[in-house]
């Protein structure tokens, strides 16, 4: 007979049976390990019961505070970014930022200002941080709120 995988098998005594619980008299047999009575010994104890203590779920501080429905959600571009996806400077839009990639479509855009520029560009954007019109205005460019 030629060896083949499907013929292997473990060692005897390499693979030991688990114990089943509830089954016959002996160790976990019986009362299957829970003792005798009580709520710890009928059907489930839910994992979180701690016994009459005051559950963690309660003794932990609540979260405080809203959420302001009206706030409104900028994508984020530096002027950074900007010097480096228009190097020759010229008129920046926010559809050309979409174009890009720098950012999605149809969602507002601010400017800030991490990174140096040295080219003159002339954005417009939704918003812009004080750093970042400071920066784009010392280059040369100009800024335009829409």
């Amino acid at each position: 007979m030629t060896l083949k995988m499907h013929h292997l098998r473990p060692a005897p005594g390499a693979k030991k049976a688990k114990t089943r619980k509830g089954r016959g008299e002996a160790s976990k047999g019986k009362t299957a390990g829970r003792g005798t009575k009580g709520t710890k010994a009928r059907y489930q104890v839910p994992a979180r019961f701690e016994g009459g203590q005051m559950p963690l779920h309660m003794r932990l501080p609540k979260l405080r505070g809203f959420t302001n429905p009206f706030r409104v959600e900028y994508q984020v571009v530096n002027v950074e970014t900007i010097a480096l996806l228009f190097p020759a400077g010229g008129a920046v839009s926010v559809a050309d930022l979409v174009s890009k990639g720098a950012v999605r479509e149809g969602e507002k855009v601010k400017i800030l200002g991490d990174g140096e520029i040295a080219v003159k560009v002339n954005v417009a954007a939704h918003k812009f941080s004080t750093s970042a019109a400071e920066k784009i205005t010392a280059a040369g460019g100009t800024v335009t709120t829409l």
